[in-house]
């Protein structure tokens, strides 16, 4: 396995956690923003924009995992 490979997936793992921390964020300011100093709006715009970038982080993830570790290479070095 070359190292390009393993970057990719590397790179495919911190993806998936990626995920995780923005739908984390995007959770906090929804449902936790009453504790902290910003404005409930505020909260539900960010914690919107958090949600959907989750969302299309989720997508490119799967893609490039399906990519890095379930495709079927032929040039093997």
């Amino acid at each position: 396995m070359n190292e390009n490979k393993i970057m990719q997936q590397i790179s495919a793992i911190f993806s998936v956690f990626m995920v995780f921390f923005y739908i984390g964020i995007s959770w906090f300011f929804v449902f936790y923003i009453e504790k902290t100093y910003l404005d409930k709006a505020l909260g539900v715009i960010m914690g919107s924009a958090f949600l959907f970038y989750g969302i299309y982080r989720a997508f490119k993830a799967y893609i490039q995992i399906k990519e890095a570790f379930f495709s079927k290479e032929s040039n093997r070095d």
